[in-house]
């Protein structure tokens, strides 16, 4: 059905098993065994030689894509706004870093860049520079075919001057290379209980994280115009195929009902010990094809 859900896996989700008892040509398997068909990067951990990979790397790349099936899907990247104490980066070189991971991600053949910019608040508010150093790669972005998409990432809300924002420079630009990227993370409405000893109490950003902001999914409504790509962000999901902290029989009918056919990108985030997420990532997508056909199941 062309109505269907992409899946796919970010590495990142395989952060202690890679390079330790995991290697690349492992991960593209372990990603392939699930039945997806998306791979996700972190450009700076993954690449080896990143950001200019040499030959024998990209042949490595391209023969694993073509072995296993897989499409690159998203690359993670970093505007290191921060790298330098007590003076933010320029509009110049902000766009310069754009530039140069635009260019590597189509090189490696990803459709979707996700950069992340250094903040100014504790609720992820954006150097002010991101706008500006956009704008200005909007051009080769659509030379290259590729949208970028920030991340909409607790502790931001859906409702929050930062999404508007970036809603408000897609709709001033009318381009179709910037949109975005929701993380699942933002719908917990479980705390992480297995994660700490003392669940913190208010509502400090802190308490956030560990708690969740429980936003509503029905709140992707308002926004389904705008969003490109989906990390599906979760901490554990137990023996019987229940997710302990994200509420996907809640998530998953409200991006039916918006009609959202991307990716839904696995992005594991629990205990970080070798070989759980692997695991975990193979009972994620279980889970999350038997809510899609449950979903597809009920007449409209």
């Amino acid at each position: 059905m062309e109505d269907r859900f992409k899946y796919g896996v970010s590495l990142y989700s395989f952060t202690e098993d890679f390079g330790s008892v995991m290697s690349i040509e492992e991960g593209f398997d372990h990603i392939a065994d699930t039945g997806a068909t998306g791979i996700e990067i972190l450009g700076e951990t993954h690449v080896t030689g990143y950001p200019t990979p040499d030959k024998a790397w990209l042949d490595r790349w391209f023969g694993l894509l073509d072995r296993t099936g897989l499409e690159p899907t998203n690359m993670c990247s970093w505007v290191d706004t921060k790298l330098r104490l007590g003076q933010s980066l320029s509009v110049e070189e902000g766009a310069a870093e754009l530039t140069r991971d635009l260019t590597l991600a189509h090189q490696l053949g990803f459709k979707f860049l996700r950069p992340k910019f250094g903040v100014i608040s504790a609720d992820l508010v954006p150097d002010p520079i991101w706008a500006p150093a956009v704008e200005r790669v909007l051009d080769l972005a659509h030379k290259l075919n590729i949208v970028i998409c920030p991340e909409i990432h607790s502790p931001t809300p859906i409702n929050h001057p930062v999404v508007h924002g970036y809603i408000d420079f897609i709709e001033r630009t009318g381009t179709k290379n910037f949109a975005l990227l929701i993380d699942t993370g933002i719908f917990q409405d479980r705390p992480l209980k297995s994660w700490v000893h003392e669940v913190p109490e208010g509502d400090s950003d802190h308490a956030k994280l560990i708690n969740g902001m429980k936003v509503n999914p029905e709140e992707l409504v308002g926004i389904a115009p705008y969003i490109a790509f989906i990390q599906a962000k979760f901490h554990h999901i137990d023996d019987n195929l229940h997710d302990e902290n994200i509420p996907w029989e809640k998530v998953m009918p409200v991006l039916k009902r918006i009609g959202y056919t991307g990716y839904l990108s696995s992005e594991y985030e629990g205990v970080r010990e070798p070989w759980v997420a692997i695991d975990q990532v193979r009972r994620q997508h279980v889970l999350l094809r038997r809510l899609e056909a449950a979903c597809d199941a009920v007449p409209a």
